[in-house]
């Protein structure tokens, strides 16, 4: 038996004495790559030869009372997301009925490099009325989602929850629900942009209420003080709605409840607030770890994370909220026990401190990996951001050159050291990492896809080679990473 199968199956035989609603299937599941995850409430369809039928689409949202046009993904001609289960192939036949060109990134899979959704790597955009089958083995269960890797499109709102639950018995008899959290503006992504791009950061000339600690007073014309935001918002959404007109979810009087929440942002750090209620964080990007109790976790721009709650008896409305770092700006959703009334939530609360990475070194994935050697450690700076707004790695924009190259079948060490005036999320395509350092302290972190690197931090991450081709690494800031803090890793054949 393989050596990476046996130090599973070494794992499960702990979590089997630790957590005896777990079956077999489960238990074989996970020891062969998967993670534990419980069934979804619901299932979009069984994949099929056919597949999901997907359409990108326009739609109308109302915005505290204001129409906006942005776009959307429909699933079976479904809003809401794509809900599957672990085991079958993962297919879709996706349909642009957009007037423009767009392509979706299933971010959390891991398919071959062509089906990635990644233009200019992965292949082209589709145009207006064009179509496009996918079909790839899908091995990652957990919380996960899609979006547009076109130009600004994420900021419209181009993206949707894309749930891979367990095929099996459910783990624990629990309510579970999925939050989707965006930036919302009404303004063209594009201007945006274009201001950024000369000079005239957001930040500043809109007013945007900051923290009041060395954080504050950003402009672009200051590359020395840090900012947590460069970017004006109007609102800030939780599936698609403000505080003023929440999301109401009824729950079971104390019952237990499964949070799966999706940073869907276009540059926004968030913090997830759970209130009067503890809870526990199980599940980071998709992967399950050991369990972390707490009230407040961070999430970054792209990252998922899975809290488990534990509802007190008796009726009770409960506010999770999703606070802006370096804001005063929120969202979020209310769950409701019994016949309790839901009391008006503003959506301007205190300013959120910069999200930090003390969480990190705490989180320890369930999935144990062989302690494989590191064929050669890389050394990526993030740079830029000075007042052209240009941004880069190692120190120069990018969008698809090659970073470094990897040869299959090796281990390679990333160290991520962040020069600039802004925290930046990154991501890498096609793999997922193990956090194993942050500023210099070493540990066997959680496995994820995406990391946050903070002004002045280091991050450390670890990734197999194990899925060739040449994949985008990028900051998931979509401004960011629109004005060249993206590049590529390349695999070779040669040393």
């Amino acid at each position: 038996m393989p050596a990476k199968v046996l130090t599973r199956l070494n794992f499960c035989r702990e979590l089997i004495m630790t957590n005896p609603l777990l079956t077999r299937r489960n238990v074989l599941a996970l020891a062969v790559g998967g993670t534990v995850a419980t069934v979804m409430p619901r299932v979009s369809r069984s994949d099929t030869a056919k597949g999901f039928a997907i359409d990108i689409q326009s739609r109308v949202l109302d915005v505290n009372g204001r129409a906006a046009k942005v776009y959307g993904i429909a699933v079976d001609g479904k809003a809401g997301g794509l809900f599957t289960q672990f085991g079958p192939d993962f297919s879709a036949q996706v349909r642009n009925s957009l007037s423009e060109e767009t392509l979706i990134h299933w971010h959390g899979l891991v398919p071959p490099v062509e089906q990635d959704g990644t233009p200019g790597l992965s292949g082209p955009l589709l145009g207006p009325g064009q179509s496009k089958f996918y079909r790839f083995a899908n091995n990652r269960t957990g919380t996960h989602w899609m979006h547009s890797h076109s130009g600004l499109q994420e900021q419209q709102l181009l993206a949707a929850p894309l749930i891979v639950a367990e095929n099996g018995a459910a783990l624990v008899d629990e309510q579970e629900h999925v939050v989707m959290l965006h930036d919302f503006t009404f303004r063209d992504p594009a201007e945006i942009l274009s201001e950024l791009q000369g000079g005239g950061g957001l930040h500043a000339k809109h007013g945007v209420k900051a923290a009041k600690d060395p954080h504050a007073g950003h402009t672009m014309a200051k590359p020395t003080t840090a900012a947590m935001a460069d970017i004006a918002y109007d609102a800030m959404l939780a599936n698609d709605r403000t505080l003023a007109d929440p999301e109401i979810v009824v729950a079971e009087k104390a019952g237990r409840f499964r949070l799966r929440v999706i940073n869907g942002s276009a540059a926004s750090n968030m913090w997830i607030d759970l209130g009067n209620l503890e809870g526990e964080l199980i599940a980071v990007d998709g992967n399950s770890i050991r369990p972390v109790k707490g009230r407040v976790f961070p999430l970054a721009i792209a990252q998922r994370a899975d809290v488990r709650l534990a509802l007190p008896p008796g009726s009770g409305a409960y506010p999770v909220l999703f606070r802006v770092e370096g804001r005063d700006m929120q969202s979020g959703i209310v769950l409701k026990a019994g016949d309790s009334a839901v009391a008006r939530i503003s959506e301007n609360g205190t300013v959120s401190p910069a999200l930090d990475l003390s969480l990190e070194p705490q989180l320890r994935s369930i999935a144990e990996l062989p302690d494989d050697p590191v064929a050669r450690t890389e050394i990526v700076t993030l740079t830029g951001g000075e007042s052209n707004y240009l941004w880069g790695l190692n120190g120069k924009p990018m969008m698809h050159d090659t970073l470094f190259s990897v040869r299959e079948g090796e281990r390679y060490e990333v160290v991520m050291q962040n020069l600039t005036t802004m925290a930046h999320p990154m991501h890498l395509h096609g793999h997922y990492f193990r956090v194993v350092g942050v500023n210099g302290q070493r540990f066997k972190g959680a496995i994820r896809d995406t990391v946050l690197v903070p002004v002045g931090g280091q991050v450390t991450i670890q990734f197999d080679a194990d899925n060739p081709g040449t994949w985008a690494f990028h900051c998931h800031h979509l401004y960011h990473m629109n004005s060249g803090m993206m590049a590529a890793i390349a695999y070779t054949s040669a040393a």
